[in-house]
């Protein structure tokens, strides 16, 4: 794995730890986010990949990448 794909997993790894613990999003969502960036982790391309599939959810998920300093 290339450099750059160890830290998007370690990421995307916090991420879901952030989301299962976060009172920001709603009890219904976080399985499917959660479920999402799970195949995120274990794509080849999940760099390329998050971005874009990522638009969908933004209104949940900015106030997290907020609190983890991402943005």
């Amino acid at each position: 794995n290339s450099k750059k794909g160890v830290i998007m997993k370690k990421k995307i790894e916090e991420a879901i730890s952030h989301i299962k613990e976060s009172e920001q999003i709603s009890q219904e969502s976080k399985p499917a986010i959660i479920q999402k960036l799970e195949e995120w982790r274990e794509e080849e391309h999940a760099v390329n990949d998050i971005a874009v599939r990522f638009e969908q959810w933004w209104a949940e998920v900015e106030p997290i990448f907020a609190e983890l300093g991402w943005i």
